[in-house]
């Protein structure tokens, strides 16, 4: 394979521990300690870092003393709302709280100062009621304040103006090391968060603070939440940082965010490799799959939303679980926050109705589910207490009256004793007191006794009843589902996160950190602005250990006779010039020749058409014919958030109407190229069709890790490549790139 690695990064960062209670903020110790072939702050081949540090926002999240610059307490004005919410909380978390305002002596019987400069002690916290905070940056760095929260709007989300003056304001808190909150946020962050509740905790991030509520709610339902982090416009704290922090946090089970753009596709990737190291699974709402989605998004936080396919695939590439619906985000984050790790794959189905049953069954099967058939032994158990006439292999049906006496706990009982099932769901379609109370008691209790995750869907419209409400979010073992759909989602995001865990190597264990021999040889090649010819394309290929066919330019008719005879027939003719992308649809390929007057004819018709279309040429090619194989296509493109990315898919000239692609954000290892491989629809022809021989699907592998390398190492000079067709041949002959487009920056 080409490329240098450096070996795995070693880590030695402690061992997360699962706190069920609070976790004094004082005790919470960060492990910032890079592996060491980065501590130092190394850089891939393409200059971009390699590790991101974790922020300290234990000040942040739990501040000892805060500001509120712009405190009010007179009646009507919006400061007073915010003001009086902040000393709440101050009064409620043990914080000192103190009011800044240049004309109040006092603000809700508090002591006031005109000026942050004349805070008499330490302040870990600014929370700035202004209508301009960049003034205010320079003085919150002399007085030491290390952490500042802007609520005022009017920035990026308005536009180019706004954009300019988030600019400024970023810039200035880089510049004096303030960490800045927003603009355009929130009081989120300090919230009133429940200290009752037990089990690993989520941890919340929203850019929009109505789109985090119903996740908040989730307290009232039994699940415990430990932070909120309202990004807003994030022009300076970003997504990424609590990504990273959250990721260290002991108490902290999972992740749920609300994303609608990203500052910066590198960091979130980083903080996201984090994450998958950690374990800790992130399940993200990430908006802008449509036009419309994407240009309100924009309105909204002034940030790119980016192609959807490469967040998709970016976030795919680093374990974070993407899901549609704000009820899903909840849902998926419970159960990947309570459920310890598999003991198996399996799922098993238990219901009084053979009905639901397999009903659930259907959709847990089409969702891509395994349910295996119960092992005999347990099905012998399960016939002691269940009719021999309903069936127990998977889904277990049984029949209703076993659940309201002893029978009921024993069921549950043998089948999560069954080797084969990692998971029990059970599906209550509507309550029918005394047997479902019964049933919902047991399932509780049994939950307590067990590793393996144990979910319940409570179909009631209702959600009043006291097995529902007192009984099932009563417990922190049992995760509770409303609908059908919102359990297989969160079940199979369950067993996929954890197989992702167990086979997870970080991509940027991976990177090159020093151009290759390759990079060198190309540099002459590349024409700043400008679109090779591809005569010139090909020897950037060739440069990178790509095949191509056996070709000669020529500038003449005489010179095209004698390249055939080189090349050997039959040969392909085709026209080359740095303008000329789409050869096939202006007449300027010819294939098959086979003899030297056909070479000069096509030659001659080949600069007549040339001339015609006003297309400027630097030649003639003469290529070698290849034999029959499957036509694919590689590419690089540049994507605004994430910068090169990497394309395979079914390629030639119907690539734009089949549109069977998959996508990477290097680095990505062979691992990674395969797994895009196996995203395609087509992925089986390289198996062999219709008796037709395997494909050498292990060259396709190599010529995608080539290309990788190339958009790393040149990705500030490349704009665009596009190999098409990459003929892959039978397996152990390799694949050939016949064409090929580069466009360089």
């Amino acid at each position: 394979m080409l490329g240098s690695t450096h070996g795995t990064l070693t880590s030695d960062l402690r061992a997360r521990v699962v706190a069920c209670g609070e976790t004094p903020r004082d005790a919470v110790v960060h492990d910032t300690a890079a592996p060491a072939a980065v501590a130092a702050g190394e850089l891939d081949v393409s200059g971009r870092p390699l590790y991101a540090p974790v922020p300290d926002l234990d000040r942040f999240f739990r501040p000892r003393s805060v500001a509120v610059v712009g405190a009010s307490d007179g009646e009507g004005r919006p400061n007073t709302v915010i003001t009086r919410q902040l000393v709440a909380w101050a009064q409620r978390v043990g914080a000192r709280l103190c009011p800044v305002h240049p004309v109040r002596e006092t603000v809700f019987g508090l002591p006031c100062v005109r000026r942050v400069g004349d805070l008499a002690e330490p302040v870990d916290l600014a929370v700035l009621l202004v209508a301009d905070p960049l003034p205010l940056i320079d003085e919150l760095a002399d007085a030491k304040i290390p952490f500042a929260v802007a609520f005022a709007s009017g920035y990026a989300e308005t536009g180019a103006e706004g954009a300019e003056a988030q600019r400024r304001l970023g810039d200035a808190a880089r510049r004096t090391g303030v960490r800045l909150l927003g603009p355009n946020t929130n009081l989120n962050a300090f919230e009133r968060f429940r200290d009752d509740l037990e089990g690993p905790a989520i941890a919340l991030i929203t850019q929009s603070g109505h789109q985090g509520r119903p996740v908040f709610a989730l307290q009232e339902l039994g699940v415990r939440l430990s932070h909120w982090a309202p990004t807003g416009n994030e022009a300076d704290l970003e997504t990424a940082d609590f990504l990273s922090y959250f990721a260290e946090r002991p108490e902290v089970g999972a992740i749920a965010c609300y994303v609608e753009g990203l500052k910066d596709g590198r960091a979130f990737l980083l903080a996201a490799d984090r994450a998958a190291r950690r374990g800790v699974p992130v399940v993200a709402v990430k908006v802008g799959r449509t036009a419309a989605g994407a240009r309100t998004a924009a309105s909204h936080t002034g940030k790119l939303t980016g192609a959807d396919q490469v967040v998709d695939a970016a976030m795919r590439q680093y374990g974070v679980i993407r899901v549609d619906g704000l009820d899903q985000l909840q849902d998926t984050s419970t159960l990947l926050a309570r459920a310890r790790p598999p003991l198996a794959d399996g799922v098993a189905v238990y219901s009084i109705s053979g009905g639901t049953g397999a009903h659930f069954a259907d959709l847990a099967t089409v969702a891509g589910l395994r349910l295996p058939a119960l092992g005999e032994r347990t099905r012998r158990a399960l016939h002691q207490w269940i009719p021999e006439y309903l069936d127990v292999t998977n889904p277990v049906d049984s029949g209703g009256h076993p659940v309201g006496d002893e029978r009921g706990r024993k069921i549950i009982d043998a089948i999560l004793a069954d080797p084969a099932v990692g998971v029990l769901v059970c599906p209550i379609t509507g309550p029918f007191p005394p047997m479902s109370d019964r049933l919902a008691r047991d399932l509780v209790e049994a939950a307590e006794t067990t590793e393996k995750p144990v979910c319940v869907v409570w179909g009631s419209p209702v959600g009043t009843e006291a097995a529902y409400r007192e009984t099932l979010l009563g417990s922190s073992r049992v995760t509770t589902f409303r609908t059908f759909a919102n359990c297989v989602t969160a079940v199979r995001a369950y067993l996929g996160h954890h197989r992702f865990v167990r086979s997870y190597s970080s991509p940027f264990d991976e990177a090159p950190r020093t151009p290759s021999p390759s990079f060198r040889k190309t540099q002459a090649l590349m024409q700043p602005g400008q679109q090779l010819s591809e005569h010139a394309a090909k020897q950037l290929l060739r440069a990178y250990g790509i095949r191509v066919p056996r070709e000669q330019l020529v500038t003449s008719a005489a010179a095209a006779v004698r390249a055939a005879a080189q090349v050997g027939y039959p040969v392909v003719m085709k026209a080359s010039g740095p303008q000329l992308a789409h050869k096939t649809e202006l007449g300027l390929v010819k294939v098959g020749i086979t003899s030297a007057s056909q070479v000069r004819d096509a030659y001659r018709e080949l600069i007549d058409i040339a001339r015609y279309e006003g297309v400027e040429l630097d030649g003639v090619l003469v290529c070698q014919m290849v034999g029959h194989g499957l036509e694919t296509m590689v590419g690089v493109t540049r994507d605004a958030l994430f910068g090169p990315t990497v394309t395979v898919g079914l390629g030639g000239v119907l690539v734009e109407v089949v549109q069977d692609t998959a996508v990477r954000v290097p680095p990505f290892g062979e691992g990674g190229a395969r797994a895009m491989l196996d995203e395609l629809r087509g992925r089986a022809l390289f198996d062999g069709v219709r008796g037709g021989p395997p494909l050498d699907l292990d060259a396709l592998v190599e010529v995608v890790l080539r290309v990788q390398r190339m958009a790393l190492e040149l990705g500030g000079e490349l704009a665009e490549l596009d190999i098409n067709p990459l003929v892959v041949l039978e397996r152990g002959q390799g694949a050939v790139a016949l064409d090929a487009l580069a466009v360089c920056r």
